[in-house]
């Protein structure tokens, strides 16, 4: 589902379920900080920027977190604490991330929020929205192929998958699994899995991606 690559793809792969990382991916973001090399620059206690990555004056950077090589963090974005920018990683204007791990390469460059979720080297358009709490408050069970995982979190986001687009203005429920290389429609309201190379449409359809 994810490209396991650097520190992050070394710490999601101790887990059997990758919201498992989620739990205590604030003590990790602090021990890897420590060891990181001379190139990341801890700007204030527990904030470490790679000096490649550019960060707009306007953007907040709550510890602990860790912005990679060659990441952009643009205007007015409010990372909360406890968020791992991968390299190359574009995290835009306003958006908010929240105990979040972004591999290398994903693109969240517009108005988006991703609380407690894991996105891969996939794309968000504008106003994309990873909600984390049920409207019921009551814990999250992710949905899979071969059943459905209780997870006990009373908060946890989505997890998309490497090369996954989602449409402007939607919203992934809680629990949400975007598998590799699917795509979810414009002002969709997604549960549940989306297989890989699957689209999802707003009417809740899913269909296979058209291959050339």
């Amino acid at each position: 589902m994810f490209a396991l690559r650097g520190a992050a793809g070394e710490y999601l792969a101790r887990f059997c379920d990758p919201w498992e990382a989620l739990e205590g991916l604030g003590e990790w973001l602090v021990a890897l900080g420590r060891e990181l090399p001379e190139e990341y620059i801890e700007k204030r206690e527990h904030v470490w920027v790679h000096e490649s990555a550019t960060v707009a004056k306007s953007a907040a950077l709550v510890p602990p977190c860790i912005i990679s090589k060659g990441a952009e963090i643009r205007h007015a974005a409010f990372l909360r604490g406890c968020v791992f920018v991968g390299e190359g990683c574009v995290v835009g204007n306003s958006t908010e991330l929240k105990n979040a791990i972004l591999l290398d390469g994903a693109k969240l460059p517009h108005f988006n929020y991703a609380g407690d979720s894991i996105v891969g080297n996939a794309h968000l358009g504008a106003g994309v929205i990873l909600s984390n709490v049920r409207a019921d408050r009551k814990p999250v069970t992710v949905r899979l192929p071969w059943g459905d995982v209780p997870t006990g979190c009373k908060k946890l986001g989505a997890m998309v998958g490497d090369g996954a687009e989602v449409g402007c203005n939607a919203v992934l429920n809680p629990g949400s699994v975007l598998f590799p290389f699917s795509r979810v429609e414009p002002l969709a309201s997604m549960r549940g899995y989306l297989p890989e190379r699957c689209l999802y449409k707003r009417d809740g359809t899913v269909v296979p991606l058209k291959t050339s």
